[in-house]
């Protein structure tokens, strides 16, 4: 089994360049002044992961008033990207990384249990990135149920934080 090296808060992102849905390049150092929230799930068009998807397309809005952007990552291509943000009407950048060279460098790829069964494949995973490129949070083999939620809560409690104030 592939072992994960994980990234950790204070850590810098990799620097990386994927296709996004529409074919385009972007890359992580595209990220420097906006924070973003970097998601990695492991196949476009199934159950967990098209509510993880239109949960945070539902959500675009409010993460960017909140002063965050979200990009999402799977090994899946470009082709089926298009076909999942057209399907769902994304309103974020989804990257290809079909030979998960930047999923395993994320440390979002290893060793994950499932119905029992240990296998080795994508984790589903959140890094919370701040407009420096900083690591603020790793969030490791979460549920795709509720989780957007917890994201959105966890920021909204660091704006409050970072304004003085209680939301």
């Amino acid at each position: 089994m592939t072992e994960t090296n994980r990234l950790a808060p204070g850590d810098r992102l990799p620097s990386f360049c994927l296709p996004n849905q529409r074919g385009e390049q972007v890359c992580a150092d595209s990220f420097a002044g906006t924070a973003t929230i970097l998601y990695i799930y492991p196949k476009d068009m199934t159950p967990g992961c098209t509510l993880e998807a239109t949960e945070f397309n539902a959500s675009v809005d409010e993460l960017a008033a909140l002063g965050w952007r979200v990009v999402g990552i799977s090994p899946d291509t470009v082709a089926s990207h298009a076909r999942f943000a057209e399907r769902h009407g994304l309103r974020f950048d989804i990257l290809a990384d079909p030979d998960r060279s930047v999923i395993t460098a994320l440390g979002a790829y290893g060793e994950k249990k499932s119905y029992g069964r240990t296998t080795e494949g994508v984790l589903r995973s959140t890094l919370l990135i701040d407009a420096d490129g900083a690591v603020v949070d790793a969030l490791y083999n979460v549920r795709a149920t509720g989780h957007v939620e917890r994201v959105l809560r966890q920021l909204r409690q660091r704006s409050a934080l970072a304004t003085g104030g209680e939301r």
